[in-house]
């Protein structure tokens, strides 16, 4: 586009790939292929998937970033932006998901201000009770799906309608496989899984964003090891990332309880009555004890 005086307009959009340097804008114009600016560089800040940004034309479907508007949360491994809701994906058949990974993420989610939804698929398989028990009565909105029969895939369509979401998951649980049953124009390459090994290959190897029906934009991802989960938040602040918690944390003797092996720790009392998951606890401790070792407080 070029105004009156024959110089090339900055336009807008959101990025929705990034490939090898290139970075494709969705935008009034369609899609268009983008360079990033040498600023960015000396700036130290990437474009990231999920990026509303703003672009010069060059030419007709190309041109340069020039800005990035604020985010509402970032991930920088792997490198996506402003995500409404975090989908977990596990299940409870080859691959079996171990509950500390769904844990890890879900606190890595509400670190960054996003809801988290847990989806327990291939239930045509197995219906992953213990999962379901253990995430419903913690008070996330958990939904069993298969990618197979189609079970559930509705619901989660609706749960996530009109959000920028990322799918996540340990390999071979099916989020690919999810994507090409909601919509079947995608294509996405899916990899069996191993028999042996009970895991399967990442065959997502970039971070790209897709709309789905109801609005819904989905960012699909590499496995749960692609994302940084190493530096979450500071251990004194780890308890505040596990919302069942929320009713006990401050009920504790001491203001600065670890809640591992404190006296009169509301926490441990609940954990006793039953009122909280052993294995929501045990991802705790674990979170926290990873924490400890962190020094550099001012990476968070």
């Amino acid at each position: 586009m070029t105004n009156t005086n024959g110089i090339l307009d900055m336009a807008g959009g959101v990025v929705y790939k990034a490939l090898s340097g290139f970075y494709y804008v969705e935008s009034e114009e369609g899609i268009v292929e983008c360079r990033a600016r040498g600023k960015f560089r000396l700036e130290k800040e990437s474009p990231f998937v999920g990026d509303r940004v703003e672009y010069t034309p060059t030419e007709p479907g190309k041109g340069f970033l020039t800005a990035i508007y604020p985010r509402k949360n970032i991930f920088v491994r792997p490198a996506i932006a402003n995500i409404d809701i975090m989908v977990i994906i596990a299940s409870a058949v080859i691959p079996v998901t171990d509950p500390f990974l769904i844990d890890r993420m879900s606190v890595v989610s509400e670190n960054n201000g996003c809801k988290s939804i847990i989806c327990l698929n291939k239930c045509d398989l197995d219906p992953a009770d213990k999962l379901y028990d253990i995430y419903s009565s913690a008070g996330f909105h958990t939904i069993r799906t298969s990618a197979q029969t189609g079970e559930g895939l509705m619901e989660l369509l609706n749960t996530i309608s009109n959000a920028v979401c990322v799918f996540t998951g340990n390999s071979g649980v099916g989020k690919s496989s999810i994507l090409n049953r909601l919509d079947p124009s995608f294509q996405i390459a899916v990899n069996e899984v191993s028999q042996k090994l009970g895991r399967g290959k990442h065959t997502t190897r970039h971070v790209e964003l897709f709309k789905l029906p109801g609005g819904a934009v989905i960012g699909d991802t590499p496995g749960f090891s692609a994302f940084d989960t190493e530096r979450i938040a500071p251990k004194e602040d780890i308890q505040y990332l596990f919302p069942d918690f929320d009713p006990y944390v401050e009920e504790c003797r001491f203001h600065d309880c670890a809640h591992i092996k404190e006296p009169d720790c509301a926490i441990l009392e609940a954990l006793e009555a039953g009122l909280l998951q052993k294995t929501r606890h045990e991802s705790y401790i674990r979170l926290y004890e990873q924490a400890k070792e962190y020094k550099e407080w001012e990476q968070f």
